[in-house]
C-alpha cells in the first residue's frame, strides 16, 4: 500500500506515518513537495483548508498507484479581534474522494499576529520569537504556546486519525 505525503515536512510527515502505520503496517511511504496552491501563509480557515485539499488533489493527479495522498496544511484565522492558529488535512483516494478534518488552534500573541497581518510567515516569525531555527519542523508555534503539551506533529495526528477513521468508515458504507 502506498501512501503519498505531499510534503517534506518533519513534523507533518512524522504524523502521517505514525499513524497510518497503526492502520496500514506495510504501508510505504513518498514525500512530494506540492504546492498548495493558496498564500504562503493561510489567513482563514476556508483558504487553509483549501490548501490541504490542493496538495491531496496534486498527489492523486501524478499517481496511480497510491491508495490515498495526504495533504495538511497550517494557517491562521481571526476570531473577535484576536489571531488563531488553525490547521487542516485532506485525504484524497485514487477515486477522488476528498476527506477532511480539522485540528487545534490556540490565540497567537498580538506582536505576532501584527507580523503576520503585516505580510509574513508563521514559522521564520516563530523562528525568531523563540530564537531556534527551523522551528515548523519540530514542534511549531503549538508547541511554543502549549508550553510543550502539544508539538507540530501531534497536532496533525490527531488530523490524521480523523482523516484515516472517516477513510475507513466510508469503505464500510461501500
Amino acid at each position: 500500500m502506498k501512501i503519498l505525503i505531499g510534503t517534506h515536512n518533519r513534523a507533518k510527515t512524522k504524523a502521517v506515518q505514525t499513524i497510518s502505520r497503526m492502520y496500514y503496517p506495510d504501508a510505504i511511504f513518498e514525500n512530494k513537495e506540492v504546492p498548495s496552491l493558496v498564500s504562503d501563509q493561510p489567513m482563514s480557515q476556508k483558504e487553509t483548508r483549501q490548501g490541504a485539499i490542493n496538495r491531496a488533489k496534486q498527489l492523486m493527479v501524478e499517481s496511480d498507484e497510491a491508495v490515498f495522498g495526504i495533504g495538511l496544511e497550517g494557517g491562521v484565522q481571526v476570531i473577535d479581534g484576536q489571531m488563531y492558529m488553525c490547521n487542516w488535512g485532506a485525504l484524497v483516494t485514487q477515486k477522488g474522494d476528498v476527506f477532511t478534518a480539522t485540528g487545534a488552534g490556540v490565540p497567537l500573541p498580538d506582536e505576532i499576529a501584527e507580523q503576520l497581518f503585516a505580510g509574513a510567515e508563521l514559522g521564520p516569525v516563530m523562528d525568531v520569537y523563540s530564537n531556534k531555527n527551523g522551528i515548523r519542523h519540530e514542534e511549531g508555534a503549538i508547541g511554543v504556546f502549549s508550553n510543550g503539551f502539544v508539538n507540530r506533529s501531534a497536532m496533525f495526528e490527531h488530523i490524521m486519525l480523523l482523516l484515516i477513521g472517516q477513510f475507513v468508515f466510508s469503505n464500510k458504507l461501500k
